[in-house]
C-alpha cells in the first residue's frame, strides 16, 4: 500500500510538472513593479524556429486571478507546435490600477513578443491574443482598440495580434456588459470592445455560455454580428446551459476539452498550426 501510494504521489507531481513553464521571462518594468511572461515551449523547441505564438491573459475582474488559469491550454499547444505566453499583468487588489493599466499592460505583452520575435523563437506575423474574463477584454482591447498604449515602448512596433481566442470576453464595459462601475462617464465606451469595432480587426474566435450571468451572452453575440457587419472574421461557439468560467478544466471538463479542440481547429485553419 505504501509504495502504491508513492507512486501514485510522483505520477501527480509528474502531471502537475508538465504544467510548469519552461521559463520565466519579464516582459516590463514600470515604477517598481516588473511583469512577467511564462513560457511553455515544443519539446522540439529550438531558438532558430520561428512558430506561431499565443499569449493567454488571466481572468478575474480586473481585480486579481493569476497567470496559472491557462496552464493547461499553454502546455496543450505548445504540445501542438506553438509557443505559448502566460502574462502577468496589473490589477486592482495588487497594484491599485484600473482597467486601463490591465489594457496598456496586454497591449506591452504582445508588442513584447514581437519586438523579441527573433530570440524567442517566435513568428512575428502569427501572434495570437487570448484570455478569459477580463483577460479576455483585455485580449480583445489589443486587437480592437486604438491607443491606450504605453508611452514609453517602441510605438512603431504594433501591439496588435494576429488573432484572438477570447473565453467569455468582457466585450462592452456599459451597463449593457459587465464593469461600467469601474469606469467614470465620460469613460464608459473608451475601451468597450463593442463599441469600436471596425474593418481590419483580427480573425477571432470567442466562447461563451449560454446562461452566463456575469458576462451576458448577448454581447458576445453582438459583437459577432458586429464583427462581420464591419467585414471581419469572427466566430461564435455557444455552450447551451454554462455560465461563466466554464472553460476552466476544474469547473468543467468537457467543456475545457471542446474548446481547446476548437482552438486548435481555429489555428489550423489560420495555418498556424499543421
Amino acid at each position: 500500500m505504501l509504495r502504491f501510494l508513492l507512486i501514485q504521489l510522483l505520477s501527480a507531481g509528474a502531471c502537475l510538472g508538465e504544467l510548469k513553464p519552461d521559463r520565466t521571462v519579464p516582459y516590463k518594468s514600470i515604477g517598481e513593479v516588473s511583469l512577467d511572461l511564462e513560457v511553455f515551449q515544443p519539446k522540439d523547441f529550438k531558438t532558430s524556429d520561428t512558430r506561431p505564438a499565443i499569449v493567454f491573459f488571466f481572468g478575474g475582474g480586473w481585480n486579481g486571478g493569476s497567470t496559472t488559469q491557462f496552464h493547461g491550454q499553454a502546455r496543450a499547444l505548445a504540445d501542438q507546435g506553438m509557443v505559448a505566453f502566460c502574462a502577468d499583468y496589473r490589477v486592482r487588489s495588487r497594484h491599485q490600477t484600473s482597467p486601463f493599466e490591465c489594457v496598456k499592460d496586454g497591449k506591452s505583452a504582445i508588442r513584447w513578443v514581437r519586438e523579441n520575435a527573433v530570440d524567442l523563437g517566435v513568428n512575428p506575423k502569427q501572434i495570437v491574443a487570448a484570455g478569459g474574463s477580463a483577460g479576455g477584454h483585455v485580449a480583445a482591447c489589443t486587437g480592437v482598440i486604438t491607443g491606450n498604449e504605453e508611452a514609453l515602448e517602441d510605438l512603431n512596433v504594433s501591439s496588435r495580434p494576429n488573432a484572438m481566442i477570447l473565453f467569455n470576453p468582457v466585450l462592452d464595459t456599459t451597463k449593457k456588459g459587465f464593469g461600467s462601475k469601474r469606469f467614470r462617464d465620460d469613460q464608459k465606451t473608451a475601451i468597450s470592445p463593442c463599441h469600436h469595432l471596425k474593418k481590419g480587426i483580427p480573425p477571432t474566435l470567442i466562447f461563451h455560455g449560454t446562461a452566463d450571468t456575469t458576462v451576458p451572452f448577448e454581447n458576445a453575440e453582438r459583437f459577432t454580428a458586429l464583427m462581420v457587419k464591419a467585414g471581419n472574421s469572427c466566430e461564435l461557439e455557444a455552450f447551451k446551459g454554462s455560465k461563466h468560467g466554464f472553460f476552466n478544466k476544474s469547473k468543467d471538463p468537457k467543456a475545457y476539452q471542446k474548446s481547446l479542440q476548437a482552438s486548435i481547429k481555429f489555428l489550423k485553419n489560420l495555418n498556424y498550426l499543421k
